[in-house]
């Protein structure tokens, strides 16, 4: 089986290439996609696959802009953080979805799905294939509209043999390092805390804190300095410094410059 992985953080992507070889060692990985933009191309330019794990939130925005620019005709596994309560109309439009963090018996019993639903000895391909727009549209104004009962306040995170809390004000942003994600504190400590950024931002309040790329989430307050930079994208200086460039893109300069001027 070939499987090509549209996700924009790498830990949830090993974690997602771990648990397939662990199904079957002679799965074959294609790929590894961060972005909306790199899916399109790669789609249109190669062969499609017997199967797509698709997270939501990517790089530059949420995956179902692939299907309004390419129709997928293979089978499609949506990996996501939300609750099954939201998730119902995704049953109607892929063959599963998985809540993050992914567990080896639910990716099991996703690909078992699949093959029940594939006629034998066919190739992956679905007799109704594609998402319509309509049905596109719908899921994302379900994803707009939903409103978490309540944001994070703070954060336990283990500081050698004690536990303290990190309250989100005091939180300058988050960030993967090292196979690690991080809570950064605007007095510039660090902790390591056991969920994604993608689970993260899922219970960060959006006005106060802005998914950068996939490897940061910052604090509105932490942009010191704002410059433009090659090809309509921004570079940031945080503060406290984070030891490594922060571009943003140009598909999410306008959303920043829009978070940032609520």
């Amino acid at each position: 089986m070939r499987v090509l992985i549209i996700e924009d953080e790498p830990l949830a992507a090993e974690k997602l290439i771990k648990l397939l070889f662990e199904y079957d060692q002679n799965i074959s990985i294609l790929e590894t996609i961060p972005s909306v933009d790199t899916a399109v191309s790669w789609l249109k330019n190669n062969d499609l696959p017997d199967l797509i794990l698709l997270d939501i939130h990517l790089a530059d925005g949420l995956c179902f802009d692939i299907f309004k620019q390419v129709q997928v005709k293979c089978p499609v596994i949506f990996c996501t953080a939300y609750d099954q309560y939201a998730l119902r109309a995704f049953q109607l439009h892929s063959i599963d979805y998985l809540l993050k963090p992914v567990q080896y018996a639910k990716l099991e019993q996703s690909l078992q799905k699949m093959k029940d639903m594939l006629p034998t000895g066919t190739s992956a391909t679905l007799e109704n294939p594609g998402v319509s727009e309509n049905q596109i549209n719908e899921i994302v104004d379900m994803i707009k509209s939903r409103e978490p009962v309540s944001y994070k306040s703070r954060f336990m995170v283990r500081s050698g043999a004690r536990i303290r809390a990190v309250k989100t004000e005091d939180i300058a942003y988050f960030h993967s390092h090292d196979k690690l994600n991080l809570l950064v504190t605007k007095d510039g400590h660090s902790y390591p805390v056991d969920y994604s950024l993608d689970e993260l931002i899922q219970m960060l309040n959006p006005q106060i804190f802005f998914h950068v790329n996939r490897k940061l989430i910052i604090h509105i307050d932490s942009a010191k300095e704002i410059h433009p930079y090659f090809k309509g994208r921004l570079k940031l200086v945080l503060e406290p410094i984070l030891d490594e460039e922060v571009i943003i893109s140009s598909q999410k300069t306008p959303l920043f410059k829009t978070w940032l001027d609520q």
